[in-house]
């Protein structure tokens, strides 16, 4: 194997946007890096020991892993003969920049549809849709009448509607109104359909999941006082709906819900939200947390012997420090460490790569984020940057949500899980925010 081989088969190991399956070879447990954080245990025993359905919420950063974490998770209810319809919303369903429950709404039915179709009749839906097919038809779907369908070609409507929300902007609002109109129906006949599934499931299982991800992908959109977005209208105002069918359900939301400040609201209508933090890289103190450190390059490690088994971390970096450095400056994010050593091994003609290479990969990546701060943002994360804290407010949350804030969970010598938030890393090296941090009094 030549040179360039041997890095296209490293580069490929680091694709940040591909989560692991479960039982992949290369996937490492960081539960104890991440404040004793076990999905297995936090949502997947909450549904197993549950007599009654549940309706969960799983939050953490963008790219912090929740995906491999979702899959682990749906691996393991199935072996208790739990029937999982696991879907990712933003790949066919909705589009992340411009969504309204409607569209979450619509996905679900159309998931559910197609992965119980052979478990119960579609009759529901079906009706629901035939009632509606003269509002409905003209939005992009057929002209040609219902009854005249085929029973797939029916059901096939449902994702036509999902798709057209996605990708057809001229269309979407007046395909929302429509559905908005006759969302107590639809959850009725969705329910229906669920509930006699439920008596022939597949492979034996007793229950039904529903895993809704990456949902916290929507962009949040504010209204013109800045006070509430569009994930208001969806995660709280809609919550009742959300939480009305008749299955466990789990949707992704976006960390900035967990601090609501209708956050009473959230856990009167869900089980407590469960939140995937950072990697723990550094302690509130500030000294490297070498557990987390040892963590994120055993994740290289194993990446990289899968890919070329011979091959070691001391063969591919040019030094120890320079691996550490890219795990300490991706602030436990495991997505921007993908990035951060995909862009690497673009800049490296050859093994092992240089400290030039990391050092222009950091560069760029940092300049993403100075990008995404305002100018009356430097002080505020000049403020989280010193006291280690957020502040519960709309201005504060945005910046958690673009990742310039991030949150790390530990337990402490009492077994009580602490809480704390950084500026990320990569932020520390722009000269804005030094600045800032100079002037900042407290």
């Amino acid at each position: 194997m030549n040179d360039f081989q041997i890095l296209k088969r490293i580069f490929n190991a680091f694709d940040p946007f591909r989560p692991l399956p479960p039982g992949d070879p290369t996937y490492v447990d960081c539960e104890e890096v991440r404040g004793d954080c076990d999905i297995l245990i936090e949502l997947g025993r909450s549904i197993l020991l549950s007599d009654r359905v549940t309706c969960n919420l799983y939050a953490g950063h963008r790219g912090a892993g929740k995906s491999t974490e979702l899959l682990r998770l749906k691996a393991d209810l199935e072996q208790q003969k739990y029937y999982v319809v696991y879907f990712a919303a933003d790949d066919e369903d909705i589009d992340p920049e411009d969504a309204q429950y409607t569209d979450i709404l619509l996905a679900c039915t159309r998931r559910l549809l197609e992965g119980l179709k052979d478990s119960a009749k579609p009759d529901p839906l079906l009706n629901w849709l035939k009632y509606r097919w003269d509002s409905l038809k003209d939005l992009a779907l057929t002209e040609v009448k219902f009854e005249s369908l085929s029973l797939e070609s029916q059901m096939l409507q449902f994702a036509k509607l999902t798709a057209n929300l996605r990708a057809v902007p001229s269309t979407r609002q007046k395909i929302r109104e429509q559905v908005d109109a006759n969302t107590v129906s639809l959850i009725e006949a969705l329910n229906e359909f669920i509930t006699d599934a439920k008596h022939n499931l597949p492979l034996g299982c007793s229950e039904l999941v529903v895993i809704a991800d990456n949902l916290d992908r929507i962009v949040p959109i504010y209204e013109p006082n800045g006070k509430r977005s569009n994930h208001d209208e969806i995660f709280i105002d809609r919550c009742e709906q959300l939480s009305k069918l008749n299955c466990h359900t789990i949707y992704t939301v976006p960390i900035s819900m967990v601090y609501s400040d209708r956050g009473t609201v959230l856990e009167d209508r869900y089980s407590k939200a469960q939140v995937l933090p950072m990697i723990m890289v550094r302690q509130p103190t500030g000294e490297t947390y070498t557990k987390g450190i040892d963590k994120l390059k055993e994740l290289i490690d194993k990446r990289i012997r899968h890919s070329v088994p011979d091959l070691t971390l001391e063969q591919v970096f040019e030094d120890t420090n320079t691996v550490e450095q890219i795990c300490l400056i991706s602030g436990g994010h495991v997505r921007n460490l993908m990035l951060l050593m995909k862009t690497s091994l673009q800049r490296s003609p050859r093994l092992p790569i240089a400290k030039k290479a990391v050092r222009r990969a950091i560069t760029e990546l940092r300049e993403t984020y100075r990008t995404a701060v305002n100018e009356p943002e430097w002080m505020m994360l000049a403020q989280v940057a010193k006291t280690k804290q957020m502040p519960n407010q709309d201005e504060y949350r945005k910046l958690l949500f673009n990742r310039c804030i991030l949150e790390y969970r530990y337990l402490d010598e009492g077994g009580e899980i602490k809480v704390w938030h950084d500026v990320h890393p990569l932020i520390h090296g722009i000269e804005r925010f030094q600045s800032a941090l100079k002037s900042h009094n407290p």
